[in-house]
């Protein structure tokens, strides 16, 4: 299984307004879809409107790529990505 969207991203420190010191990850830079995305392609379908993780569920067996077929789509809002019945959605390669 793949590790999450995050896996890679560096962990970094920063002090606040008090003092304390605050943990965040650093910005994610998204790849390029056609790195991602294999040959294959899926519609929506109509009770999936706007609802990616149930087409990454039907496709991929787990809710948890829902971010990779974001990738591969090339998609800043996954829920453009699926808002029409019936719209082709790209899958990402081999790599499930």
């Amino acid at each position: 299984m793949n590790p999450s969207r995050y896996a890679a991203s560096r962990q970094l420190t920063r002090p606040d307004g008090s003092g304390r010191f605050v943990k965040y990850l650093a910005i994610r830079i998204l790849p390029l879809g056609e790195s991602v995305a294999g040959p294959a392609v899926t519609q929506v379908q109509a009770n999936e409107v706007n609802r990616l993780d149930l087409i990454a569920f039907r496709t991929t067996g787990t809710v948890n790529q829902a971010w990779r077929i974001a990738d591969a789509n090339d998609a800043m809002d996954p829920f453009a990505l699926c808002d029409t019945p019936g719209s082709l959605v790209k899958l990402p390669g081999s790599a499930l």
